[in-house]
């Protein structure tokens, strides 16, 4: 034990704090110099906290009471907010929340990518900015009530609110209850046209016993070890993008927020002449871009390692002759591409772009490249190694997919 470390864990300390990071904290300075993370605060507040985690180099802190509050905070809307890990900026004025994430981008892009003055766009909001999510997907906590991983990363936290989800999704999660001994530990539930709501129940094993949701208007899918069960109606919902349908396996990804997926559908159409000769898509999914993209282009590949994604994809392109679809990892197909495509569009993970990725990109050369981004730390490194290798970005739009969270959709645009 370090008696000297464990008093600094009880001590509070005032700080104003002054720039937001990647993560949904605040960060201000320590009166020994280091940088100290905080939650649920802003910049310009003053605060009183007490030391959560102490390291050699920086400290993480609990907020315990703002001194001197910013004209942007606001009263959060759900009780759970602070306890509850799925929002972190339902105290910050839904306008200063644009302002934070384009602001953390920017700095992202500047300490990461190492970008001179990066070219930012204004973020595009979310409208609703509540209620907004398609799909939703929830924990089962003790009593096998649906909830979210605690904000201290400690269990599962049973709600009785979210309003993060549409209505008619927030009208269906109340009403579930899950029999303990059936091993279900996640649920999710999504949302497709006509308020059809497709129920994803995930496990370990098979079920042995009857499942019933009868009362539940509702298809319901149960997942285990890369197997499905259709326990009632269909294993998967059509949703709708820009009035075009789109067939989605329950075990699919697709946009969360469909008033911002026709406009991320949008803002990367305009960025494709319909001359293009060949466009190679990878991390394609679903099809949600290529089904508009195709009859822009002469000729369009795709690549997606999903078997349900390339199952949705082939049902949805399925008017188009000049699409191939190729089934696998990226990083292991790209490399056994002879093309040199016009533009490459790519819509990587979290993770990013593997090297090896990024090497066959520029092996190829492209005269335009389209990075959509859900995380800007990896998007910043990627551009770093963009532009080492040749590549200019053009400008980078972010698109407030998952407001009230500290996540961040980015579109860049790059040429060689």
């Amino acid at each position: 034990m370090n008696p000297e470390k464990d008093a600094s864990l009880l001590k509070t300390f005032e700080v104003t704090l002054n720039n937001p990071a990647y993560g949904g904290d605040t960060i201000g300075r320590l009166p020994d110099g280091r940088a100290v993370f905080v939650p649920y605060a802003l910049p310009g507040e003053t605060v009183r906290i007490r030391i959560s985690e102490d390291k050699k180099k920086f400290a993480r802190g609990e907020l315990v009471e703002v001194l001197n509050p910013a004209p942007q905070r606001v009263s959060p809307r759900c009780q759970h907010f602070g306890e509850c890990g799925g929002c972190h900026y339902q105290h910050v004025d839904y306008k200063q929340q644009l302002v934070i994430k384009r602001d953390i981008l920017r700095d992202q892009l500047e300490r990461i990518g190492r970008l001179m003055d990066p070219p930012v766009d204004e973020a595009f909001p979310s409208s609703p900015s509540y209620d907004y999510r398609n799909h939703v997907q929830f924990h089962l906590g003790e009593q096998m009530k649906p909830g979210f991983i605690r904000a201290d990363k400690k269990g599962v936290l049973e709600i009785d609110e979210c309003h993060l989800p549409q209505s008619p999704l927030n009208e269906i999660w109340p009403l579930l209850n899950i029999e303990p001994n059936t091993g279900i530990s996640n649920i999710g539930l999504r949302l497709g046209v006509h308020d059809d709501i497709l129920l994803t129940l995930k496990s370990s094993q098979v079920f042995d016993q009857d499942f019933s949701l009868e009362s539940l208007p509702i298809s319901v899918v149960h997942i285990y070890q890369q197997q499905k069960q259709v326990l009632a109606g269909q294993d998967y919902l059509v949703m709708q993008v820009r009035d075009r349908n789109f067939h989605v396996s329950a075990d699919s990804f697709f946009q969360v927020n469909s008033p911002l997926a026709e406009r991320m559908v949008a803002i990367v159409e305009d960025q494709v002449p319909e001359d293009t000769s060949l466009l190679l898509e990878l991390y394609a999914g679903v099809g949600m871009f290529s089904a508009f993209l195709a009859g822009r282009v002469e000729r369009l590949l795709a690549v997606e390692a999903s078997q349900s994604a390339c199952d949705d994809f082939t049902h949805n392109l399925d008017e188009f002759d000049n699409v191939e679809l190729y089934q696998g990892r990226v990083e292991d197909v790209v490399p056994l591409l002879d093309v040199k495509p016009d533009i490459i569009l790519v819509d990587p993970p979290r993770s990013g772009l593997d090297r090896k990725i990024l090497a066959s990109i520029m092996s190829m050369s492209p005269d335009r490249l389209i990075y959509v981004s859900c995380d800007p730390a990896t998007l910043a490194r990627d551009s770093r190694i963009l532009i080492q290798g040749g590549y200019a970005p053009i400008k980078f739009i972010p698109i407030d997919l998952f407001s009230q969270t500290y996540h961040i959709e980015t579109i860049s645009f790059w040429s060689k």
